[in-house]
């Protein structure tokens, strides 16, 4: 019976709400946690997907090289400024060509047939 009267006692001072906010911050801190290790979870699938892709082939344009012909022109259409501010900054843009000539990105690899090395006769 002596129990009781210790519950009423804490339950009277406060002691249950210390008890109550320790745990209500483990719960928040344990929550915090998972969310991180998902997120971190979620980037390194991430990272793993781009990591299996080829490189694209862009030239210094930004443009895809199926966007340029076999001599390095490109033929994507861009936006061409045509008038200026006081400060130099563009305020009207007219359609234009692109006028890059080359391409500057990674080469893609091309098929080649290599023989055996070994002879096995």
């Amino acid at each position: 019976m002596n129990w009781i009267w210790l519950v009423v006692i804490l339950f009277w001072t406060g002691g249950f709400a210390w008890f109550a906010d320790t745990v209500r911050t483990a719960l928040r801190n344990r929550h915090e946690r998972k969310l991180e290790l998902m997120e971190a979870a979620k980037a390194e699938r991430l990272a793993v997907e781009t990591a299996h892709k080829p490189p694209e082939p862009v030239c210094g344009c930004t443009h895809h090289l199926a966007k340029h012909d076999k001599s390095g022109r490109c033929h994507e259409r861009v936006e061409v400024p045509t008038a200026w501010d006081e400060n130099k900054k563009p305020l009207r843009f007219e359609p234009g060509q692109c006028n890059c000539q080359q391409y500057v990105g990674p080469q893609p690899l091309s098929q080649v047939y290599a023989e055996e090395l070994t002879d096995r006769a």
